[in-house]
């Protein structure tokens, strides 16, 4: 039993820096590199090496991408566990394994176990601190490890080439969407951010790619070359058909080369889910080069159980509510075309928190023209969080009614003081107010 509380643990991690939450940093060898994750898991005994991982790079749908597969693998007997970043609403969410969240216990005696390697890690003076992520994902590598899982869907946690989960040597490596995105660290374009993402590409790996644009396809295909890696896309090799689409999920086709999966059905909202499905799969039929086969059966199934929160989620009827995250003008527009086809409603509400360093702009121009009232807000926690201020200039003449609130819990009072049943209250944007919501709206897991 550990010595630590589950709080002082938490703390404990939190004293060290988190660029999940600080956007003024510079991405210079010296901050980002690999050094300080290899010295601290040299210290653990590799955990990390004793797993076998499906690795998981992107700009859009990583996360639910990674949930797919993760529901896959454990719908065919597989123990599996699923890292991914950043948390909603505790920090636990980041390890599952077969959709079960670590315990409070398990974590205490975990970074209890870490401490002392972290601190002669930071005794070093030339390979920088380590950072609250890195921590966090030696720990999951530790976690996974000692449960013996079967396999580890491992999400990145920012880029790829230089993240702190790029240190292992993948089955299989997936490269979701790709967009603009943290411009002022992997670059100011589609083809650099392309090659920060591919960095987790490995020599003679297997790679399957969601669709992209034909810049960043390029740099895709180069990066396999270079490494003389097997390229599989969504697309060419496999494809889908959407067949219909409602509120309970929508039913889809998926053909590959090898297998053709007939009237799937997926939880998940928006066509854009359907991306990620053929993107999941394709990852799955790509384990049979390791032998691993897993039967078309056990796909559907899996696909047909998948959760992910806070992607077009439903949480309330009467008036509906619902939660997505949408922090990205690509990812507003998939939230604004989702919306359009699934939904009918008398007004909709939005309730709005978005970080500072994001295009705020180009996502009230997606968003703003579909809605009547915009509630903007910013959560307690975030110290990326733009001033409502700011998020109201910026979304000036696009067409809704917007309303500022101090806090996510007084935006959260507002909006359904005023939504009629027949409303749809959306709450939307970064994160942190989605995961604050959620606390405050008693959404579990």
């Amino acid at each position: 039993m550990s010595k630590l509380t589950y709080q002082a643990a938490v703390n404990y991690l939190e004293s060290f820096i988190d660029y999940e939450k600080k956007g003024d940093y510079s991405y210079n060898p010296r901050l980002w590199n690999l050094d300080r994750m290899r010295l601290l898991l040299h210290y653990l005994d590799e955990p990390h090496q004793k797993l076998k991982t499906i690795h998981i790079a992107g700009s859009k749908g990583k996360g639910s991408t990674a949930a797919m597969i993760h529901a896959i693998l454990k719908a065919s007997g597989y123990r599996t566990g699923l890292y991914t970043s950043p948390h909603l609403v505790t920090p636990l969410e980041r390890f599952r394994i077969n959709s079960q969240m670590m315990s409070e216990n398990q974590f205490c005696e975990l970074v209890e176990r870490l401490q002392p390697h972290i601190a002669e890690v930071n005794r070093r003076t030339d390979i920088g601190k380590l950072s609250f992520f890195e921590i966090y994902t030696a720990i999951g590598f530790l976690f996974f490890e000692l449960e013996k899982v079967d396999f580890l869907v491992l999400e990145v946690g920012l880029g790829g080439r230089l993240d702190a989960t790029n240190v292992v040597e993948p089955l299989v490596s997936v490269i979701t969407q790709i967009s603009l995105e943290h411009t002022n660290l992997l670059g100011d374009n589609l083809a650099s951010i392309a090659a920060e993402k591919a960095g987790i590409i490995k020599k003679n790996g297997l790679v399957i790619s969601s669709p992209q644009e034909p810049e960043v396809m390029k740099v895709i295909e180069k990066s396999c070359a270079r490494q003389n890696a097997q390229l599989f896309k969504v697309g060419e090799d496999i494809s889908f058909e959407r067949l219909d689409a409602d509120q309970s999920g929508q039913h889809f086709t998926l053909k590959s080369r090898i297998a053709e999966y007939s009237r799937c059905l997926m939880p998940l909202l928006g066509k854009h889910q359907l991306i990620n499905a053929a993107t999941a799969v394709g990852a799955i039929e790509l384990l049979r080069c390791h032998d691993y086969i897993i039967s078309e059966e056990q796909v559907k199934v899996g696909l047909e159980r998948t959760f992910w929160p806070a992607r077009m989620q439903i949480i309330g009827r009467e008036p509906t509510i619902l939660l997505d995250v949408a922090h990205s003008p690509q990812s507003a527009k998939l939230l604004r075309e989702s919306i359009c086809e699934t939904f009918t409603y008398d007004r909709l509400i939005l309730l709005v928190g978005i970080s500072a360093d994001k295009d705020i702009k180009s996502i009230g121009a997606e968003l703003c023209p579909i809605a009547d009232i915009a509630i903007l807000t910013k959560a307690s926690n975030n110290p990326r969080a733009a001033d409502p201020a700011r998020i109201k200039q910026e979304w000036q003449g696009f067409g809704a009614t917007l309303v500022i609130k101090d806090t996510v819990e007084s935006a959260l009072d507002y909006a359904r003081s005023i939504a009629e049943k027949d409303d749809l209250i959306c709450i939307t944007g970064s994160f942190y107010p989605l995961g604050e919501a959620m606390k405050l709206l008693g959404v579990s897991f």
